[in-house]
């Protein structure tokens, strides 16, 4: 026979087979799965696998959307587990490492000392582009000389400059700290609000300073996604986002609103003091077996402890004025500022 007759043969062949292919169109995926799955045709194979690749991300793709769609900022979020780990398995595992912290860091607090919403505001402006040890030993002689909102908004700049000179970036820091001081007489009349968005409109306060004071001062709960934060939930692969407000929206959709607090504190003590940039402790880390990051630091135990800081490696705390908790715990406060 010719070729030319066997090609046409096995054209017309594949024209009569074509309509068995597209009976079980997407169009009628719902009613035609049971077919699909039992059918042999390699056609209905193909289309059916570029709807539906496997359970797990069918599963994170259905458990992503509603917690979305309730948190503001997290509309067009979208948390990204490990490949193979389920939306549920995520969920479970995020909540198991907090429970986890929560043994380690009991007594886990913010690290600025504070005694009002006032201070607290003020101390967490500062504490940007430095630590909060520096912020803490730089607020007594600026809350010594300007105790109140009043006194602050009607401060010589250049005097507050020098106070804050410690800090870094004074110059910027001392325009917000000012600003925000006058907004409270002029507009709040002298008190710190406890709203969201009557915080972030002040000078200098953005979204984790408003989470700081609101979670802290007026028990109201927040997430703060500090550089500590950002780099342990994405070791953790709680979310890829690299967005701060991103990450917010997507770890917030992983906890009860009830436990963003305290799962803040206990991220940010961890990051400080085990989980470090550079040099993680892996080898000492309490939480090893759930860290999808295990092995990017040193594993070995004795090396590991060495690079414990603050109470876990028996230095000092970053407060001169901690909790009594912290103290009962064996933690030790920080130094004046000057001090030998």
């Amino acid at each position: 026979m010719p070729e030319g007759a066997v090609l046409a043969g096995k054209e017309g062949s594949a024209e009569k087979a074509a309509p068995v292919a597209k009976a079980p169109s997407a169009k009628k995926a719902t009613p035609a799965k049971k077919s699909v799955s039992t059918g042999k045709g390699t056609p209905v194979k193909k289309s059916v696998s570029a709807r539906k690749v496997t359970p797990a991300k069918k599963a994170v793709a259905t458990g992503e959307r509603v917690p979305v769609k309730k948190a503001a900022p997290a509309r067009e979020v979208a948390v990204k587990p490990p490949a193979g780990e389920s939306r549920t398995a995520l969920v479970r595992r995020a909540r198991r490492i907090n429970r986890e912290l929560a043994e380690v860091y009991p007594y886990a607090h913010p690290e600025l000392d504070f005694e009002n919403p006032f201070q607290l505001l003020v101390a967490t402006v500062l504490s940007a582009q430095t630590t909060d040890l520096r912020v803490n030993q730089t607020t007594p002689g600026l809350f010594a000389r300007y105790p109140a909102p009043e006194d602050l908004a009607a401060a010589d700049p250049e005097r507050v400059e020098e106070i804050l000179r410690p800090c870094g970036f004074f110059r910027a820091k001392t325009r917000s700290v000012i600003g925000l001081s006058k907004a409270l007489v002029e507009d709040f009349g002298g008190e710190v609000p406890g709203k969201l968005e009557d915080l972030v409109k002040l000078p200098g306060v953005g979204r984790k300073t408003a989470f700081v004071v609101l979670g802290n001062a007026f028990g109201r709960p927040g997430i703060t996604v500090d550089t500590h934060f950002q780099r342990l939930v994405r070791r953790w692969r709680w979310t890829e986002e690299t967005d701060p407000d991103k990450i917010e929206a997507a770890v917030g959709a992983l906890f009860p609103k009830s436990d963003w607090t305290d799962l803040s504190h206990h991220v940010i003590w961890h990051g400080r003091r085990i989980c470090h940039a550079r040099k993680p402790a892996c080898g000492a880390c309490p939480i090893a077996p759930l860290c999808p990051a295990y092995g990017e630091g040193e594993t070995d135990p004795e090396k590991a402890r060495k690079l414990l800081k603050y109470e876990k490696g028996g230095l000092p705390g970053q407060r001169l004025k901690p909790p009594q908790a912290y103290l009962d715990a064996g933690g030790k406060p920080a130094a004046p500022l000057g001090a030998a």
